[in-house]
């Protein structure tokens, strides 16, 4: 079944979960701005309908989107938000009747089974750190207080009589829009519409700080050669390159096709260079548990393990051997007598490549060798 996971894999799901909330948020807004695009089902719902799944499908296309970059990072709470509003999606497409609405409504319904199908590997509980917290509190807080404080002075205001009233003019000003159809009508209306603008666009101010956080964290990663938590929980059917030596440039021209992998090694000159070309690199030790369950061994395809240390390149093999029993490890060998004790270590197939160099051009000197020997020779079989 090494076919379907190729094609099911944890980015496929999230691709198409981004898929979908675009389509929706479109489809939605062309609804919104035409009142429906007439088809010829159109009469079987009412107009009234079609406009409402309109607004409710460009709402919910934006929850998706937050349900997808929860996917990006393996959240199970972005898994059960995306499973429950996929098929709200395909009901509203429906419900719009237009031809536009079609492959919001195939693309819905595609995606189900492959959330279903992946829903293991979405297994990160969401627990946010204290300055999430206090950056959510506050800006609820803010809103909450320029809300419920306008609608008890609403008497000090014109145009505001109802708590919806009252939230539009936090939310206006807190943006800082000030359409003008709600001021202030007294001092006292002045001084606490004053308050409002400050405390929520302060509020604002830390919740886009909190927000902007990440995306400074993850420019300091690449310029210290480590990986960015998005790209640790995208890898997948991936291979991983432990240990970095001259055979690593080598390997990496071969396998950087399209094919995801992930290089651990403890040379943080060399990760720096690799993070550079964008290659996704840990600066971690190859023999630890940690870093290898962090760039994702249990859903890896193969390992290579190819050093100048056999010894350190035994000790790696045995702890993704140990991690992942189903893994295929490859291993290179610096000293010939190795290549053994690497392959009772755990690796599936082990080279010698200085053995290798020696037998082809001894074999080239003395006229060549058939295709079984040669292909032994490269395999380090014989």
């Amino acid at each position: 079944m090494a076919w379907s996971r190729e094609l099911v894999t944890v980015r496929a799901s999230v691709l198409l979960t981004f898929a979908v909330a675009t389509l929706s948020i479109v489809v939605g807004l062309v609804h919104i701005s035409t009142g429906g695009v007439d088809s010829a089902y159109a009469q079987i719902v009412p107009p009234a309908i079609r406009r409402t799944v309109g607004f409710t499908g460009t709402l919910t296309g934006f929850t998706i989107l937050a349900g997808a970059w929860a996917l990006r990072s393996r959240y199970r709470i972005g898994w059960y938000v995306t499973v429950v509003l996929l098929p709200i999606t395909a009901a509203q497409g429906l419900l719009q009747v237009s031809p536009f609405s079609v492959p919001l409504v195939i693309l819905s319904v595609v995606s189900i089974p492959a959330l279903v199908y992946n829903r293991s590997r979405f297994d990160r509980n969401f627990s946010p750190s204290m300055t999430q917290m206090a950056a959510s509190l506050s800006l609820v807080t803010a809103v909450a207080y320029g809300t419920l404080g306008s609608y008890a002075l609403r008497e000090e205001f014109n145009n505001l009589n109802t708590i919806t009233d009252a939230f539009y003019y936090t939310i206006v000003t807190a943006s800082t829009v000030g359409y003008g159809d709600i001021t202030p009508e007294s001092e006292l209306g002045l001084l606490f519409g004053i308050s409002v603008l400050v405390l929520n666009v302060s509020a604002f101010a830390v919740a886009l700080g909190v927000l902007l956080t990440p995306a400074i964290e993850a420019q300091l990663s690449k310029a210290l050669g480590r990986m960015t938590e998005s790209q640790f929980n995208l890898l997948d059917d991936h291979i991983l390159i432990l240990g970095d030596g001259d055979l690593t440039e080598p390997i990496i021209e071969h396998i950087d096709n399209g094919t995801d992998f992930a290089i651990v090694t403890t040379n943080e000159t060399r990760a720096r260079r690799y993070a550079d070309n964008d290659y996704p690199v840990l600066t971690a030790d190859p023999s630890d548990e940690e870093p290898l369950v962090r760039v994702g061994i249990k859903d890896a395809r193969a390992a290579i393990v190819a050093t100048e240390n056999d010894a350190q390149d035994a000790l790696a093999i045995l702890t993704a051997r140990q991690l992942n029993p189903d893994l295929t490890i490859l291993g290179a060998a610096t000293q010939r007598e190795n290549v053994a004790k690497l392959r009772r270590a755990g690796a599936d197939r082990v080279i010698s490549p200085a053995m290798i160099g020696g037998r082809l051009l001894a074999a080239s000197a003395i006229g060549g060798r058939d295709a079984e020997d040669a292909s032994q020779q490269l395999l380090g079989e014989d």
